[in-house]
């Protein structure tokens, strides 16, 4: 198995994880009266403990592993930015959050069906999984229960 292929689809998960964390960092100073500020920190705490563990792997593997995002999670966090500016408040920031949630958990899915990958490698990106998925799950709580409280 090859590990090049193994860097490529670590380093992929590294730059989605990244923005990730920057999404969160972003929400966290946007959401009205901080109500869901702390949330949106430790998200992003854990959602850097991620990317060490899949840093930490890719540089195992030989690869120099990405120190940013995408572009277009750039765009994605001006159109919240946008979203929120015409009213969508708390309500706009945990819609986005759990369109990313989403997209973040499908990448991970995506690499643990690749059956190129190395065990080690695909243990790595597996417990990974396991904080993405219980972050996605929470998200989903906080939408659900905005959605309740109404």
């Amino acid at each position: 198995m090859s590990t090049n292929h193994d860097v490529s689809k670590l380093d992929d998960l590294i730059v989605t994880t990244i923005d990730s964390i920057r999404g969160y960092e972003h929400s966290a100073e946007h959401a009205e009266a901080g109500r869901y500020a702390a949330f949106f920190r430790e998200m992003a705490a854990d959602r850097t403990r991620v990317v060490e563990a899949l840093s930490a792997k890719s540089r195992e593997l030989g690869g120099t592993p990405a120190e940013h995002g995408s572009a277009a999670a750039t765009l994605h966090r001006r159109w919240e930015d946008l979203r929120h500016l015409l009213g969508g408040g708390d309500e706009a920031i945990l819609s986005e959050i759990e369109r990313g949630e989403d997209y973040l958990k499908e990448e991970f899915d995506r690499v643990l069906k690749d059956h190129r990958m190395s065990e080690g490698a695909e243990g790595v990106v597996q417990q990974c999984y396991e904080s993405v998925r219980r972050g996605h799950d929470r998200a989903r709580e906080l939408r659900d229960a905005l959605h309740g409280a109404r």
